[in-house]
């Protein structure tokens, strides 16, 4: 993207700090070297979180989803993350592969503060890994293994702000179309029909019943 020319552009550590102010000593505590109690047992309870991937200019953020407890804790500095099928993309085990740094953000449904886990990756097929992973006695055929660098609780404005577990604000799915329409009309670049959409519609829900864990 070109920058444009009429606007103030923060481009130095010194601007910013000279805005935004620097962090205090005692925040600055909060982060981590490794998992301690509290952060395992956020972990025991979290079934989703969002993992960030990639070099600068070609990043990527992925969500990942399941039971509560999905994400084993191997030790204080390590965490085994299933890969369960996807649609193939794979861009975040391609950016691990490229280029190991990942950053986690946790989630537990009703719960405004979140656990932040920054670290390196890598991919790996240890069946012992895998196992312990199962669902129903299959394992995946793929884990994500994070070395864990930093580790810490993230305060819980943004989700106060944004109501964001308030069922009062949740929108009514109507208010947007389907996935397979939106999907349609992006590759098209025109509307789709109701027949087109209803068939790609049908095919995304027969994949997710069907495709969720093997």
């Amino acid at each position: 993207m070109t920058q444009p020319t009429d606007i103030s552009i923060i481009s130095t550590v010194e601007q910013l700090q000279g805005i935004n102010g620097t962090v205090s000593p005692s925040t600055q505590l909060k982060v981590l070297p490794a998992l301690e109690a509290h952060a395992k047992s956020f972990i025991e309870r979290s079934p989703f979180l969002v993992i960030s991937s990639g070099m600068v200019g070609n990043l990527d953020a992925s969500p990942r989803g399941d039971a509560p407890g999905f994400v084993k804790v191997l030790d204080d500095t390590t965490l085994l993350i299933p890969e369960r099928p996807g649609n193939r993309l794979a861009d975040t085990l391609t950016n691990i592969v490229e280029q190991p740094g990942v950053g986690l953000l946790m989630l537990i449904p009703g719960m405004n503060e979140t656990l932040r886990v920054n670290g390196n990756a890598y991919i790996t097929d240890h069946q012992p890994y895998l196992d312990q992973l199962a669902h129903n006695g299959k394992p995946p055929k793929l884990a994500i293994v994070v070395d864990i660098t930093q580790t810490y609780f993230h305060c819980a404005k943004a989700f106060i702000r944004s109501g964001l577990w308030n069922p009062e604000t949740f929108m009514e799915r109507s208010e947007m179309p389907t996935l397979g329409k939106i999907i349609l009309e992006q590759i098209k670049g025109q509307p789709a029909t109701d027949e087109e959409v209803s068939g790609i519609d049908a095919s995304l829900e027969q994949d997710s019943k069907e495709n969720l864990y093997h």
